[in-house]
């Protein structure tokens, strides 16, 4: 049914079109069936916080619908966006497990629609069916990976302009040369550990350079080969 942010809430998971074999909700009928008793389904507006930095974990939310910004604050007070997750991935899941405080903060970026199961729930779910602990486990390999990268991208990266490229490059995993940005420049540049001001001026030398052409949030790579030289630059 419509809702008043665009989203047509998706309740019940068995019938879900949106489910893919890489979701968490990509197992079998009588599991899924036992997951819907737990869950309660919810749409976010734009903006809205799911959970923040240092709150006790309460339970995991399912992202179903839409796009969730996951950032840390330095004491210092700037921002460090970790990722933007995509549906089909379980946010929280590693401080449910281990009862750690969140150590991201989920924020909505755009509205979207999120299921949510409490932890103790979620433990025993995970305890009495194997297929569903396993996906767990498989979540949990992705976002270590995920993190890596983010740990190499900004720990090792040398210049602004290889991070830049590489955050265009990993937009278009699947090699189409065209990609459509969700992050503004200041965010953007939170993601790759730069200012605002050096992303709108990495964007101007790259156009320049015909490296990539950009129409709003519509970026053509223009020079692909170029773009992955400054990666070893």
């Amino acid at each position: 049914m419509p809702t008043p942010y665009g989203l047509a809430i998706v309740d019940r998971c068995v019938v879900c079109k949106l489910r893919n074999e890489s979701f968490f909700c990509s197992l079998p009928a009588p599991i899924l069936h036992e997951f819907e008793k737990l869950k309660i389904s919810t749409v976010f507006p734009s903006g809205a916080l799911l959970f923040v930095e240092g709150q006790t974990p309460r339970g995991i939310h399912m992202l179903c619908q839409g796009e969730v910004k996951l950032s840390t604050t330095s004491r210092d007070g700037r921002s460090l966006i970790l990722k933007v997750v995509q549906p089909g991935e379980i946010l929280g899941l590693s401080s449910c497990i281990s009862g750690l405080s969140y150590g991201v903060t989920a924020e909505a970026h755009g509205p979207c629609q999120a299921s949510f199961v409490r932890r103790q729930d979620f433990l025993r779910f995970l305890r009495e069916h194997g297929g569903a602990c396993l996906r767990a486990a498989e979540q949990l390999g992705t976002q270590h990976q995920d993190a890596v990268d983010v740990i190499r991208t900004i720990g090792l990266g040398h210049h602004a302009s290889e991070k830049l490229a590489k955050f265009l490059l990993s937009q278009d995993a699947e090699g189409t040369n065209r990609l459509t940005l969700t992050l503004n420049h200041q965010e953007i540049a939170e993601t790759i550990g730069t200012s605002r001001e050096t992303v709108t001026r990495l964007f101007g030398e790259f156009k320049r350079a015909n490296l990539i052409t950009v129409h709003g949030a519509s970026i053509s790579i223009r020079n692909r080969a170029v773009l992955q030289r400054l990666l070893a630059a």
